[in-house]
């Protein structure tokens, strides 16, 4: 069976882009029963930007309550925190030594928020040498990506080369991206790349009241009510994530034919929105009555990982010549 792996930073309130972005996929491969799932929550990534301790604690909680009401199975897949396997941070900084300053400065990332005039910190520079040791330390055969993840995948892949390749080994496997080129990419509310960092989002769980403000916010023009519109606006769009074809050309007519206006589009993504979660925001609201439950799954997740970690990191270990290595004697 194939391994598949991701992880979602908790830097935030998950919305709607994270979920057709990433967390669609986690669920599907889980289900086609030809993937072992390893998913993680990036609490050690999320510092990057990140510096408020309580909202770091509370978003990771809730991204566990996320995975969990949205179909993440804990019996199908493993589900754990980044920083309850050390590892990770082990091997990043053995895979830094093989990585050029170069291409960490290439990272989309790293230069938007140079061309943006902000002073980047030392783990924005660095995070794809993380994120490769999150990935290449689970042998892992596809990772779910977003498209605006996939350059970091592919630094992954070149540092696994390097390393193989410095140290004459066949350590690392090389991933491949898992991507959904049809709903990558989700729209804002704004029209831009729908991202907590621009304020556009829509956030599933949210309460009705504040679900409701988000999906009003949507931008459009100021075309009459009853003149015709582009079918294909900021409203539309979102729609088609939820609604069949079918569905979606009835709303393409109404904008069309005019007399139909935006408000009444919106309303219709509301319900469709509504809808589609109804039964995750359920399932969500008794998960979060039984913390026991949560801690449990995370304990077992990061025990399975953390076990797997171990093994990888003492290989990778005796790879580059370091012999102090206490797991060898702790079997």
């Amino acid at each position: 069976m194939k391994r598949s792996l991701s992880g979602i930073q908790p830097s935030g309130i998950l919305h709607l882009g994270n979920y057709f972005g990433a967390m669609k996929q986690f669920i599907d491969t889980q289900n086609s029963g030809e993937y072992d799932g390893f998913y993680f929550i990036a609490d050690y990534h999320s510092l990057t930007s990140l510096t408020d301790p309580k909202a770091l604690k509370d978003n990771t909680y809730n991204i566990v309550l996320d995975y969990l009401a949205l179909g993440l199975d804990p019996k199908k897949s493993t589900i754990f925190l980044q920083s309850d396997v050390p590892e990770h941070t082990e091997l990043s900084w053995l895979l830094s030594n093989v990585t050029p300053v170069g291409l960490l400065e290439r990272g989309h990332s790293y230069k938007d928020k140079i061309a943006k005039g902000i002073s980047p910190n030392t783990g924005l520079l660095t995070y794809p040498v993380l994120m490769a040791a999150d990935i290449l330390m689970y042998d892992t055969d596809v990772v779910p990506v977003g498209k605006d993840q996939k350059q970091h995948l592919e630094f992954a892949r070149d540092i696994a080369m390097k390393f193989n390749q410095q140290y004459n080994v066949d350590l690392f496997k090389l991933p491949e991206p898992l991507i959904l080129d049809d709903s990558a990419i989700v729209p804002g509310t704004d029209g831009q790349k729908m991202s907590k960092s621009y304020g556009n989002t829509i956030n599933m769980f949210a309460s009705k009241k504040e679900l409701k403000k988000q999906v009003m916010s949507i931008v459009t023009d100021s075309t009459p009510l009853e003149d015709p519109k582009d079918p294909n606006n900021n409203v539309a769009k979102l729609y088609a994530l939820f609604a069949s074809i079918e569905k979606q050309n009835e709303m393409k007519e109404k904008f069309l034919a005019g007399n139909y206006g935006y408000g009444h589009a919106k309303t219709e993504v509301l319900n469709a929105i509504l809808e589609y979660f109804g039964e995750a925001r359920e399932r969500r609201e008794e998960l979060a009555k039984d913390t026991d439950y949560i801690n449990e799954v995370l304990y077992e997740g990061g025990k399975k990982a953390r076990a797997i970690a171990q093994e990888k990191i003492m290989k990778a270990k005796e790879a580059v010549g370091i012999i102090g290595n206490l797991y060898k004697y702790m079997k």
